[in-house]
């Protein structure tokens, strides 16, 4: 593939709603475009986008896909996202490396969550933007109101472009209305045109492509105030000008375009393409915030005579290596060419380099400024930034969801334990939504993402690419234990006598409540009752006994002791004789000092739609969490800040994206221990012992 002008790149991210036609609309343009012989379908397994194996099992997309390919002398790299949350690091990394974004909307379903999201990430990172309803041959479709809801909810700058002529409920042509051009398809997407002057598009409705044309010409009118003095003289506009009005109107941001398309003829796909050329080049993204070798702030821009930078979006982790998905952002990145890793400092060497088309990499000779491709072997990962060595400058990092579903990682087969973590450690470097670490108190390992769906997915990957079989069960909570009253002193004395020398122990120790997280340990003896050699024996005693309490066998926390008295044998008294009496002081001082549960408590910020508080609210009482107050969090959200404790928390990430459909989000962090409701003990009690017990 030959290396392309700046100007004649064109970056496509396609999002939406998962089910909207995304696949299907990348492998249809392919296919109108010359590149594929035949179109695939998701259900079969065999689209360009959809390759990966868990892709084809699950029959909906995990991971953001790159297909790059050439059209009437332009260079588009089409960028396909997965719609289903979970999987949202994907979907951040495409609208990273995209300058347009095409947001697929369902004529049968129309507008979703997934829909208003990728529209505000599109809108938050200056994207352009451009809807396209699909499946508009489907027989349940209902174009028109699907039309009235995306201008609903997303202003009058929507702004249809191509329409489809509904008739008896079915759909006939699409009408270009810049054009006033209808266009009747056959099966291969081969179109006849016609005249649509006055053609009635919804014989329910009586909607006409003329009533349509007055709204797209007012969107043309807003981009000169020569087009506006035109319009308010009420002179019709030039195809032309019309043309070259929703253009500009979409590249300032005045206008959202939409197409309609069907992706299984593909009606409607030809005249998409036609209009992608148009789509903004790369130079016209705004600048990219980025600090320099001095860790000054610097803007920089889309230019391929500037020295080279750019830009590692994204990481494919397996076996054998891993290939590096990179947005050239300055300069022209060439094959061995070697470069510095601003984010480590260290040098990296690039070697071939390449373009996709699904999984198949094409070779190419380089890659200009905005352009997109592949390199593989390179010590980079996510976020990193590669550059000239007399230009070193560091962009800012894509933005990711915080991984909130939490689970517990056990290995199936014994001898896996070991592989578990280095196998994760290259699906970390992959997906930018997934933690991995060890909860200290509790020993296990924990993984953490966006959702089930996410953490199964990970599951089958060890499984596939590493040989690792997992189990994923809930997290165990941190319990810990403490006392609430001083004891009178307590003896524990050990004493054995087994022929030859015995053992012996004896100390007195006195334990209270205090104020700190390790057992604190002091001595009084007077008169040589204990020698001082034992000391540090009957305090390892103690700080061995601290690791497992009475009630649960947790840590027990909040604890001091004080040896006050004991006594020896010269003979048979020795360290580990007064080690052994300590821990039975200990035991039969917690019996005493009335020894409670704690629980950890976790801070809550949650936020969520306005109308969702309610229910919101209602469930984190369910949960004994304490709401400490709501504040605006614009667009039409809220946030509610809480302290709940995390043994009620598990589900929640789940619980909120049922409630909220998608559009909230959390963070839940560690904030303190407090003691547990006295009518949870028993069942709390029970369930560390029986999670102790399946070790």
């Amino acid at each position: 593939m030959k290396s392309y002008d700046t100007s004649k790149i064109k970056n496509i991210v396609i999002a939406g709603n998962s089910g909207s036609g995304k696949t299907a609309l990348a492998e249809a343009l392919l296919y109108r475009a010359g590149v594929l012989d035949r179109m695939g379908k998701s259900a079969d397994g065999n689209t360009v986008c959809d390759y990966d194996p868990e892709e084809i099992k699950r029959k909906f997309s995990i991971n953001l896909s790159l297909a790059s390919f050439d059209y009437s002398d332009f260079h588009i790299n089409l960028l396909d996202t997965p719609g289903l949350f979970d999987f949202a690091a994907a979907t951040n990394e495409g609208m990273y490396a995209g300058d347009t974004v095409i947001i697929t909307v369902s004529a049968k379903s129309g507008v979703h969550v997934g829909t208003k999201k990728a529209f505000k990430a599109a809108q938050k990172l200056g994207k352009h933007i451009l809807f396209v309803i699909t499946k508009i041959d489907d027989p349940n479709q209902d174009f028109y109101s699907v039309l009235n809801s995306l201008k609903e909810e997303f202003g009058a700058k929507v702004c249809p472009v191509i329409v489809p002529e509904i008739a008896g409920g079915q759909f006939k042509s699409l009408v270009h209305l810049s054009r006033m051009k209808s266009y009747t398809y056959d099966k291969k997407g081969v179109s006849v045109a016609a005249d649509a002057q006055g053609i009635v598009l919804n014989d329910k409705e009586g909607i006409t492509a003329d009533d349509l044309l007055s709204g797209l010409s007012e969107a043309v009118a807003e981009t000169s105030d020569e087009l506006m003095e035109k319009f308010f003289a009420e002179e019709p506009f030039t195809q032309e000008e019309i043309s070259h009005g929703i253009h500009e109107a979409m590249r300032n941001g005045s206008a959202y375009p939409v197409f309609t398309v069907s992706c299984t003829n593909p009606a409607g796909c030809d005249l998409l393409l036609d209009f992608l050329k148009y789509m903004p080049d790369p130079t016209t993204a705004a600048a990219l915030k980025a600090t320099d070798g001095a860790g000054k702030e610097i803007d920089v821009t889309v230019d391929p005579a500037a020295p080279l930078s750019a830009f590692v979006f994204r990481t494919v982790a397996d076996p054998f290596g891993k290939i590096s998905f990179i947005k050239v952002i300055s300069g022209v990145l060439k094959p061995d060419t070697d470069l510095v890793n601003a984010a480590t400092g260290a040098a990296e060497h690039v070697g071939k380099i390449f373009t996709l088309l699904g999984k198949k990499q094409i070779e190419v000779g380089s890659a200009s400024a905005g352009d997109i491709i592949i390199a593989t072997k390179l010590n980079a990962t996510t976020g990193d930034t590669l550059c000239a060595a007399g230009n070193v400058v560091k962009f800012a990092p894509v933005k990711y969801p915080n991984p909130t579903f939490r689970m517990a990682v056990k290995a199936t087969a014994q001898g896996d334990e070991s592989k578990i973590g280095t196998s994760l450690q290259k699906l970390l470097e992959e997906d930018q939504c997934l933690s991995y670490d060890l909860d200290t108190t509790t020993k296990e390992r924990i993984l953490a993402g966006l959702g089930d769906q996410h953490l199964d997915v990970v599951k089958a990957k060890l499984k596939s690419k590493f040989n690792v079989d997992i189990e994923l069960s809930e997290p165990r909570i941190a319990y810990k234990e403490t006392i609430r009253k001083k004891t009178d002193k307590v003896q524990g004395r050990h004493k054995k006598q087994s022929g030859g020398h015995g053992q012996f122990g004896d100390v007195w120790i006195e334990f209270e409540p205090c104020d700190s997280e390790t057992l604190v340990f002091e001595e009084k003896i007077f008169g040589g009752s204990v020698p001082k050699n034992f000391f540090p024996a009957i305090e390892k005693g103690l700080q061995e006994s601290v690791e497992r309490g009475v009630l649960a066998g947790c840590p027990v926390v909040g604890i001091k002791a004080t040896l006050l008295d004991g006594s020896y044998h010269p003979v048979d008294s020795s360290e580990m004789a007064f080690k052994i009496a300590a821990s039975l002081a200990f035991k039969e001082g917690m019996k005493q000092a009335n020894p409670i549960m704690l629980e950890p408590i976790g801070s809550l910020a949650v936020t969520i739609p306005d109308d969702k508080t309610g229910d919101i609210m209602g469930d984190l009482n369910k949960r004994r969490g304490k709401v400490l107050g709501m504040e605006p969090a614009g667009d039409g959200m809220t946030t509610i800040q809480a302290e709940v404790p995390m043994r009620e928390m598990h589900d929640f990430t789940m619980y909120l994206r049922q409630v909220a459909k998608g559009m909230g989000e959390f963070t839940f962090d560690f904030l303190r221990y407090e003691p547990l409701p006295s009518n949870l003990l028993d069942e709390v009690v029970a369930s560390v012992r029986s999670g102790e017990s399946e070790e």
